[in-house]
């Protein structure tokens, strides 16, 4: 029986966290490791909370996991304080360099490795999908993650594209989810025309308040991924991350059955989802441009 870890943000009752860990599952299932035969998952959820990762992180330590599988940036940060030894797989990150999760993408040289959006240019590409939406909005609040080492990475290409696209970006990083409110009503004193969110599990735990803001205020709202949308924003553009954890299965499989994370590249995602939510869009009266409507992966009526 192979012990593995899995350690998330969400909460383990959160919508989204089951068919994430559904498609690690099923994926393991396909190559050959099967839960409860011969392997084990020890999951741990902070729920939002990033300060309970650490703690988490140690106790799968202790368990002596022989993998930890680490949701977004704060649970790797925490993953690999906790450990320099055990393999940890990233489902997924903003920035694998910056922070020094590896070496390089090509070599990532330590414990480390697993799935990165950078050099994607997925956050210039959301601002200019907004101008596309509507060519007057100019101001934009961004609700983000402080802490989260690939937030930092995508407010430096979303404040090197603005400029370029006529666009004031109101910064608004978040360190706990406490500031939620006060976030949201800066916005509105900034009279922002519109919402971005980058997503990790903190601010996507607090997404059902974001979009029903969003929809009050009759400002549309931009999510990172497509959890965003369909809990009410108005259009995102990224990744899956069901199809991520999908691909973590994969190094799971290479690691248990002897590949060293040193050896094994980080990947970036090839396929972005464009989604629309045309319910949010009556709501607050925006008309989606007939282009970018077509061009969209997917409609939610």
């Amino acid at each position: 029986m192979r012990l593995i870890g899995v350690l998330s943000g969400l909460a383990e009752d959160d919508p989204e966290t089951q068919p994430r860990v559904s498609a690690f599952v099923q994926v393991l299932g396909q190559l050959g490791w099967t839960e409860g035969k011969n392997i084990r998952l020890e999951k741990r959820f902070s729920a939002g909370n990033p300060a309970r990762l650490p703690g988490l992180a140690n106790e799968l330590v202790q368990m002596q996991c022989e993998i930890i599988v680490a949701e977004a940036a704060q649970a790797v940060d925490a993953a690999r304080n906790a450990t320099k030894t055990i393999p940890i797989v990233m489902t997924y990150v903003g920035d694998a360099l910056g922070p020094g999760y590896v070496a390089s993408l090509a070599h990532p040289g330590g414990n480390i490795t697993g799935q990165t959006l950078m050099a994607t240019d997925q956050a210039a590409k959301r601002l200019e999908l907004i101008k596309r939406l509507s060519p007057e909005i100019v101001r934009i609040a961004v609700i983000s993650n402080l802490n989260a080492s690939g937030h930092v990475f995508q407010r430096k290409e979303m404040n090197s594209a603005a400029p370029k696209l006529g666009i004031a970006l109101q910064q608004l990083p978040m360190k706990t989810a406490d500031e939620l409110d006060a976030d949201l009503q800066a916005a509105i004193d900034g009279q922002a025309q519109a919402i971005v969110t980058m997503e990790d599990p903190m601010v996507q735990s607090l997404r059902a308040r974001i979009t029903a803001f969003g929809i009050k205020n009759r400002l549309p709202v931009m999510g990172e991924f497509k959890t965003m949308t369909e809990a009410g924003g108005l259009i995102s553009y990224g990744p899956s991350q069901i199809a991520m954890w999908a691909h973590s299965a994969d190094y799971v499989d290479k690691i248990l059955k002897g590949a060293a994370p040193a050896d094994l590249p980080v990947e970036q995602p090839a396929k972005f989802e464009l989604v629309i939510n045309l319910k949010t869009a009556r709501a607050i009266g925006l008309a989606i441009p007939q282009q970018l409507y077509v061009g969209a992966d997917e409609v939610i009526e």
